[in-house]
């Protein structure tokens, strides 16, 4: 498959997912809490028609943390993004990372709503040509989305205080 070939198949593949009921499942998004899963993203990672060129994937899956890092127990969190904005950052991220030499694809989706402790919050999934390149890759991708996407974080602490936290 010739790279043109490649982007428009990246940029047209449709899964369907039983949590979404016939919906589009595509490579970035942002995501309402329970509308789409981790196996969701790893299944269609592995229908890209490159995925035989892979010979390592590495997956992200972000949770909510029980505690501040200055050690305040968390109750849960609140999730809001600009969706449009936030979408294109991660498609932007995901397009330049898939253009590295070695890496087949890149797959990245950030949930928004309320979370409790220790639900999903992010799913990353990197299919490169070594475990070296999808390793890296898939720890450019968090990086760059902590920075890039348009999405804040409201953490709500045990002691009843809430605040929105800066990255």
């Amino acid at each position: 498959m010739d790279n043109l070939n490649l982007l428009i198949y990246q940029a047209t593949q449709v899964v369907t997912s039983p949590v979404r009921e016939m919906t589009e499942l595509k490579r970035t998004g942002i995501d309402h809490k329970g509308t789409v899963r981790f196996q969701d993203l790893f299944d269609l990672a592995m229908k890209n028609p490159q995925a035989s060129k892979a010979g390592a994937i590495v997956t992200f899956t972000g949770i909510v943390r029980g505690y501040t890092h200055e050690g305040k127990e968390v109750e849960k969190l609140e999730m809001q993004a600009y969706d449009e904005l936030a979408e294109k950052a991660l498609g932007q991220i995901s397009n330049e990372l898939c253009a590295k030499k070695g890496v087949v694809d890149v797959i990245i989706h950030h949930l928004v709503g309320s979370f409790g402790v220790g639900e999903d919050l992010v799913y990353v999934v990197v299919l490169a040509d070594s475990r070296k390149n999808a390793f890296s890759t898939a720890r450019e991708a968090v990086e760059r989305y902590k920075k890039e996407v348009a999405v804040w974080k409201k953490e709500y602490l045990k002691d009843g205080s809430s605040y929105w936290v800066k990255e």
